[in-house]
């Protein structure tokens, strides 16, 4: 099959990000997978680089960059916001608590739908509302997952440890205690791509008065179960 698309360099650039889907790759490496000469495959990759297409590792050696994780992730994002306010609002009616859905946007994470409790003591977080990554509930599950070396770069920062985030990883759900905001209480779980990548959290929030110490105690279940049907939505496609 001739894969040539007519536009010579966009057809080799295609080569090298393909070269990397296996995994790290040497300027050798790629050189050796593409067929390319050594000069167009290094400018090539340094190019793609420059866009965030490709990034190094620790070691120097070529990866697939960011910018293709936040491009999948965008197109699921209809389907995910679609499935979010009636998973939302059952999340918010079970708990009677506040129930938002976060996405990470490079150090921040940003809340891209919310249900609130209608009346009474609540916390009220607008939907593209910017929070940081150091604390919350939220920001411990979107992190927890990471690969290696972007869990540690942002646990620099978190008031939460990397001994939490393990407790994370192996309940499946998190909760936080004043992080964000003194006297707030949240508890998250995990949305899921097809693939199983962490692409939200979701959450709810409220008042430690009602919440108590122990939030994950009361609406862990419930919270987790949201994430699970929204995952599922991701997986049905709508």
């Amino acid at each position: 099959m001739d894969n040539s698309s007519g536009v010579g360099v966009l057809d080799k650039a295609a080569l090298v990000l393909a070269a990397l889907e296996p995994g790290p790759a040497t300027l050798a490496g790629l050189v050796a997978a593409t067929g390319l000469a050594r000069p167009t495959a290094h400018r090539l990759a340094v190019a793609l680089e420059h866009h965030r297409l490709v990034a190094r590792d620790m070691q120097g050696r070529f990866i697939l960059g960011p910018r293709l994780g936040e491009l999948a992730s965008a197109a699921g994002e209809d389907r995910l916001l679609a499935a979010a306010g009636p998973v939302l609002a059952r999340l918010r009616d079970i708990t009677g608590e506040s129930a938002q859905l976060f996405r990470r946007q490079g150090d921040h994470r940003v809340c891209v739908s919310a249900a609130d409790r209608p009346t009474g003591l609540r916390d009220s977080i607008p939907v593209g509302s910017q929070l940081t990554m150091t604390g919350g509930s939220a920001a411990q599950v979107l992190l927890s997952w990471e690969d290696p070396e972007r869990m540690n770069k942002g646990l620099l920062k978190a008031t939460f440890s990397a001994a939490e985030l393990a407790a994370v990883r192996r309940r499946g759900w998190a909760q936080s205690i004043g992080e964000r905001e003194s006297g707030v209480g949240s508890v998250s779980a995990p949305v899921r791509s097809p693939s199983g990548k962490v692409v939200a959290a979701v959450s709810v929030s409220g008042p430690l008065e009602r919440l108590t110490r122990q939030p994950g105690r009361m609406h862990a279940p419930a919270v987790v179960a949201a994430g699970e049907r929204l995952s599922q939505s991701l997986r049905r496609g709508l």
